[in-house]
């Protein structure tokens, strides 16, 4: 459809007969990015994406937080799962947030990761939040404007499964370096994870990999890997795709004890380090 207009022209657009809004002037229309706190100096921020629920996508989010800030750099964790917030309780924070005249503060865990969600704004940590989409996007959009995060080498955004509003807004409202998708080896999800990826791609956001969760449980006696969920298809669907594999995580009972009691921090397991690896390589600060 041709959508070329006075716009167009006055950007010297010479696709007349041909224009499909991709011009600059149709880019600054559809513009919906919004600036971070005037405060804020954040290097790389990466969001971490299931295209369905019950994959694991904040247990992904907090490990990686975790094995970078172990590294040395400064680690935020935007928490956008508004209806669904999971990253204070894996953390053990239970504080409400502070604000200042300057805007809001973000708590800090055990190990200096800051950390954003509805639940340290809300009364009950059980409260439930029963909004309508559009309000549910003005907070996230709040959580990158009015949150005073200061200096962060790496902002994780942990989204909300699916490709709802929320994750739309994010995608235009906040500038991804890259996002992270999490599946398991079930054939279904397989199918989700390319309806995630084709929404990044329409929006012209980098998909860095894919991270596979529940991929194994190791036998406590034989130390053998058992398949849970059946064969993994991840490295023919990452190569259809044209896209790494970043990692794999077994079902381990430590982790989700640790998710359990807010303890994520102290371990130890390693499953994620080549992910953090390839970020570190390819989001150089």
């Amino acid at each position: 459809m041709n959508q070329y207009d006075s716009k167009c022209e006055s950007m010297g657009c010479d696709k007349k007969d041909t224009c499909s809004g991709s011009c600059e002037a149709a880019a600054a229309e559809n513009d919906f990015s919004v600036k971070a706190h005037e405060k804020n100096s954040i290097k790389k921020v990466i969001g971490v994406v299931s295209g369905k629920g019950g994959v694991g996508k904040s247990l992904v989010t907090s490990t990686l937080a975790v094995l970078t800030r172990r590294r040395g750099y400064s680690v935020g964790v935007l928490d956008a799962d508004i209806t669904g917030p999971s990253i204070p309780k894996m953390f053990g924070i239970s504080n409400r947030a502070l604000a200042s005249k300057e805007g809001i503060i973000p708590e800090r865990t055990h190990n200096d990761i800051k950390i954003m969600s509805i639940n340290l704004l809300l009364d009950e940590e059980d409260a439930p939040v029963v909004w309508r989409g559009p309000l549910v996007s003005s907070v996230v959009k709040q959580f990158w404007t009015d949150v005073v995060w200061e200096d962060i080498d790496y902002l994780f955004i942990d989204m909300p499964p699916g490709t709802s509003d929320v994750v739309l807004t994010v995608f235009q409202s906040i500038p991804l370096d890259g996002i992270v998708v999490v599946t398991t080896p079930q054939d279904l999800v397989h199918m989700i994870v390319r309806k995630a990826y084709n929404m990044a791609k329409s929006m012209r956001v980098p998909v860095l990999g894919i991270i596979e969760n529940m991929s194994y449980v190791k036998c406590p006696h034989c130390d053998e890997e058992i398949k849970v969920f059946g064969d993994s298809h991840i490295e023919e669907i990452a190569k259809g795709l044209d896209i790494e594999v970043l990692g794999r995580m077994p079902i381990d009972p430590a982790l989700a004890e640790a998710s359990d009691k807010g303890e994520i921090e102290k371990i130890d397991k390693e499953y994620l380090s080549s992910a953090v690896d390839y970020i570190e390589k390819n989001l150089k600060l």
